[in-house]
């Protein structure tokens, strides 16, 4: 007689929510400052870190999509900034001394902008004061000194020279600042034509007399050069007092205000002299550009780039530490950049054109960015390892010198770094980064894991309860009942698969409320109820379901061959599950398998087809070790087997039909014929033992909407392992049709037990070992035992030697 096992009950096929408990939760909300719902490792691994300020303890936060990471950490780090000081405020000013290598200075939170202020004020009176200050009479005074010295000299040199023409009876003449000389006869100066009638001696008189007397002009005027020099130093020197008379008292008053900050003092002390020798070239009416150059030059604008400072960063006061998300973590948006502009064919930049990146943003408080971006630029990765090690910010573009050629780039000196960085990425890429990067270890010390799942209890449910509640209300301005809530908590289980965890992926949960709100709209009602949920599931499956129904309708009208009533040798029903995007689905495949005399062994069709990965390779090899240590303790296993999912196409991995594989091979071997009624998954070991297999609730509902498609005869039914027990979470159409009887399902623990549901026969128990006549097993080693002996070529010598 076969063992009795009996089909689950509705009451295992899913957990229980208790509808009084939830309206509990629902009449008393958690108190407003609900902490993040679960991942207690996660949280204690970010509060290690944020506690430890010495360098290293930055923090990789490892977990899922989805998970909540980004809003817990974002939450965590801003609760945190607010027990931190204001950072500092960062700007660069100019180097006067060399302009590629603009200075750095900070100040204290909200002093920045008074600084540019008081700047911006400085140079208005700067604008407004000049030329105008060069038209005071004491200027002017002191301009007509200087300029009469000059003139002095330079007439006196000309007296000279002019009394000497008039011995030689020669005139001379100035115009234009052109001296020249003419003879004189009698009282009169000659012209060319006169002069041309005197005898040949008396021109030549006057020749000699003329080029005596320019002769001696010459020497008389040899020091014009260094009269006119020291007369434009006079008058340089006239207008730098004048301008520094009028500007000291300006920067007077700017040195007291900022007396305690002796980098703004230096900064005032360089602009001091600067200042001057930019009011003498670009605000002096007496340059030499045009007046219609004079109309368009933009004064301010000039001063302002020469001379404000640029503000990198400022704060207000008492303004918490900043927490910064980067969402493109290049290295302009990291590091900061150089802005350039086109002047002339040639790229030109200042220090105002130095923007901040996301460090200097983060600076003195905490910045968050992906890791897989993050990583995707070695340029990035290694600049943000070197400016961890330096504490320093790294701003030497990489592509600078290739880019922007010979044209004039900067060089700004460096900002302290004081940031902790936090990257967010998945478990395989931390673990890659910790294998091939040996610095990774020492700059990101503190992993926060986020767990895939949560352990359901009642406060964990409360406090789920009071999230979507609050959600709701902030957010889609509606309530839910308790029913729809309990229709959530469902579907976290679902998602979890698992009876007593609830799924980590949190906003997938808010994402169904939302949807479901549109329903509720639909209905012109404020409030959610558990048709609703059921209603945004089902949109969503049908949104995503064509390739499902497809795979269906190719089932019913008999393009894929499956049965689901009578029975049939070496086929069976297995269970497979497809992932694509978003969305999983379970899909019945046919197993078949044939054996016959020979020594190739169990082929599985789908690796010779280079159509099976890895571990369902390995699930089919071990189908070898089981039927050997089963029944070939006596005699050598030589079979030759095929294997094959039929009618599968693509690429098929997971040991998950290895049982199923297993029971069609047992079936083709003893050619007793298998209930095709029933489906069955999981996975084996070599001793008959059945391991759990995952998306068990796809499968056992891919196949119940097969047969309630062709109808449902109270025969079908899915065997599953005996420990995806605690993984059912199934639909409330599935168990429906089990508490009516209308389907069932199985749970084996072995082989055996999955034989016997699946042959209706005994297995049988080996006893001193053989097993009793006519078991499954008895027929298998027989079987078995006669395909040695054939291959071997025994029978044959056995009938010859009976002839």
């Amino acid at each position: 007689m076969t063992k009795t096992i009996k089909p689950l009950l509705s009451e295992q096929l899913a957990p229980s929510v208790s509808l009084q408990h939830i309206r509990s939760c629902m009449q008393n909300p958690y108190p407003e400052s609900l902490p993040f719902i679960g991942q207690q490792r996660a949280q204690s691994a970010l509060d290690f870190a944020l506690g430890m300020d010495l360098p290293g303890y930055n923090v990789f936060v490892m977990g899922e999509a989805a998970t909540g990471r980004f809003t817990m950490v974002k939450e965590k780090l801003e609760a945190h900034s607010k027990s931190k000081p204001t950072p500092k405020e960062w700007l660069y000013v100019n180097n006067y001394e060399d302009h590629r290598e603009p200075i750095t200075m900070f100040m204290q939170p909200g002093e920045s902008r008074k600084l540019a202020d008081d700047i911006d004020a400085f140079l208005d009176e700067v604008v407004d004061t000049f030329p105008a200050a060069f038209d005071n009479p004491g200027y002017q005074r002191k301009k007509k000194s200087i300029d009469r010295d000059f003139d002095n000299k330079y007439n006196a040199a000309l007296t000279a020279v002019e009394q000497l023409a008039m011995e030689k009876s020669v005139v001379m003449m100035e115009e234009n600042g052109v001296v020249s000389f003419a003879p004189v006869v009698d009282g009169k100066q000659l012209d060319d034509t006169e002069f041309a009638a005197l005898e040949e001696k008396a021109q030549a008189h006057f020749y000699d007399a003329i080029d005596a007397l320019e002769d001696g002009l010459i020497e008389a005027l040899i020091e014009l050069p260094r009269w006119k020099r020291e007369s434009s130093e006079k008058f340089r020197k006239l207008k730098k007092t004048t301008i520094e008379l009028a500007t000291k008292p300006l920067l007077k008053a700017l040195e007291h205000k900022y007396a305690s900050h002796i980098g703004v003092i230096r900064y005032l002390k360089d602009l001091r002299v600067e200042i001057v020798e930019a009011v003498l070239d670009w605000l002096d009416d007496e340059s030499s550009a045009s007046d219609e150059q004079k109309d368009d030059f933009d004064a301010k604008g000039m001063l302002t780039d020469f001379f404000a400072p640029n503000i990198l960063i400022e704060y207000k006061e008492g303004a918490p530490a900043p927490v910064v998300y980067e969402p493109n973590p290049t290295f302009g948006n990291i590091f900061g950049k150089i802005e350039y502009e086109s002047a002339q064919g040639s790229l030109i930049t200042s220090y105002r054109s130095i923007q901040a990146g996301a460090l200097h943003r983060a600076n003195g408080g905490y910045l968050i960015m992906d890791a897989d971006k993050v990583i995707s630029s070695p340029q990035v990765w290694d600049g943000l390892k070197l400016s961890l090690k330096t504490h320093q910010i790294k701003n030497d573009l990489p592509y600078q010198d290739s880019s922007v050629g010979s044209s004039f780039t900067l060089k700004p000196q460096l900002i302290p770094m004081d940031v902790k960085i936090i990257l967010l990425g998945s478990r395989d890429l931390y673990y890659t980064i910790s294998e091939y990067d040996e610095e990774f270890g020492e700059l990101f010390r503190v992993l926060s894991d986020f767990d895939y799942y949560l352990p359901s209890s009642d406060r964990l449910q409360y406090q789920f309860v009071s999230k979507v509640q609050d959600y709701c209300e902030q957010t889609l301005s509606c309530n839910l009942t308790a029913e729809a809530l309990a229709r959530l908590l469902k579907f976290s289980y679902r998602q979890a698969e698992h009876q007593n965890k609830l799924s980590a992926r949190f906003a997938d949960v808010l994402e169904l409320v939302a949807e479901a709100s549109y329903y509720a709209k639909q209905d012109q009602v404020d409030e959610i109820d558990a048709h609703h949920i059921n209603e945004a599931l089902l949109g969503k499956q049908y949104r995503t379901g064509q390739l499902s129904e497809n795979m269906l309708s190719d089932i019913e009208e008999g393009h894929t061959l499956i049965a689901t009533e009578g029975e049939a040798v070496g086929k069976v029903n297995g269970l497979t599950v497809l992932h694509i995007g978003d969305t999983s689905f379970g899909n019945p495949a046919r197993i078949t398998a044939t054996v016959y005399a020979g020594s190739d062994g169990v082929i599985d069709v789908e690796r010779e087809a280079e159509l099976g990965k890895s571990i369902h390779s390995k699930g089919v090899m071990l189908l070898t070790g089981y039927l050997g240590n089963k029944y070939a303790q006596n005699f050598s296993l030589t079979l030759s087997a095929n294997i094959a999912i039929e009618q599968s196409y693509g690429y098929i991995d997971g040991d998950s039909a290895s049982l199923a594989e297993l029971c069609g091979l047992i079936s083709a071997i003893t050619q007793i014929p298998i209930d095709q009624s029933l489906a069955l998954t999981g996975s084996i070991n070599q001793h008959g033992e059945v391991q759990a297999v995952g998306g068990v609730n796809e499968k056992v509902e891919g196949y119940f909407k097969l047969c309630k498609m062709r109808g449902l005869t109270a025969k079908q039914g899915v065997i599953i392992p005996h420990s995806n027990l605690i993984n059912l979470v199934l639909e409330d159409e599935v168990i429906e049709a089990i508490r009516s009887n209308k389907f069932q399902i199985f749970a084996v623990k072995s082989v055996d037990e999955a034989l016997e549901l699946l042959m209706k026969v005994p297995v049988g128990e080996a006893e001193n070992g053989t097993y009793p006549q006519g078991t499954i097993n008895q027929r298998a080693l027989v079987r078995l035992e006669q395909i040695a002996q054939v291959v071997s070529g025994e029978d044959k010598e056995s009938v010859e030697e009976s002839e």
